[in-house]
């Protein structure tokens, strides 16, 4: 009973990933975000054809990353995006299992990433939208954090943002306008 449910979940996973395949095309990537999901969900993603995952949680990345890992010995594997707001005690647990660090937001986060992973590809947030609660730093720090990243022979590889709680379209245009600008000029 548990692998025909199993099995079913991982349907349901492929269905979901081809819509959004279908929806976005081939030239954007796509990063199954699993947080808050088992080990399966992983396991499911990658089934599904997804070759990246986002984890949020730095304990249930590296546990959950471990039994996906087990689960799907011999097969395709994904590389592991850690997206959620990162604290610098954290990163040396990280380290040996984050491909892309997205959230960086501050110099002390890009001194511990290059000291614990060595050319590692990252991602500043920024936050656009000024809310207080939003991670990211303010527009006007993106070409610091990324000179001090490229300093530190980091592959920055880019900028990232969360769009505004409003749901507001011209206040989502007006944010991802913003960041798109900075990613321009990097």
């Amino acid at each position: 009973m548990v692998d025909a449910i199993e099995e079913a979940g991982r349907r349901g996973v492929a269905v979901r990933v081809a819509e959004i395949r279908a929806r976005i095309g081939s030239d954007v990537e796509l990063v199954a975000v699993t947080k808050g999901f088992g080990p399966d969900a992983i396991v499911a993603a990658v089934a599904a054809g997804c070759t990246m995952v986002g984890e949020n949680y730095a304990q249930e990345a590296v546990a959950k990353l471990a039994a996906a890992t087990i689960s799907m010995a011999g097969e395709a594997s994904a590389r592991l995006h850690f997206i959620g707001r990162l604290q610098s005690n954290k990163v040396r647990q990280l380290a040996p299992i984050v491909d892309v660090w997205e959230s960086i937001d501050r110099a002390s986060l890009l001194d511990e990433i290059a000291k614990r992973r060595p050319g590692a590809t990252v991602l500043v947030q920024v936050n656009a939208t000024g809310e207080d609660d939003k991670g990211g730093c303010p527009p006007d720090a993106v070409a610091g954090l990324v000179a001090r990243g490229l300093n530190l022979n980091l592959d920055v590889n880019g900028v990232m943002t969360v769009g505004p709680t409003s749901g507001d379209a011209t206040e989502t245009r007006r944010a991802f306008t913003v960041v798109k600008a900075l990613a321009d000029g990097m």
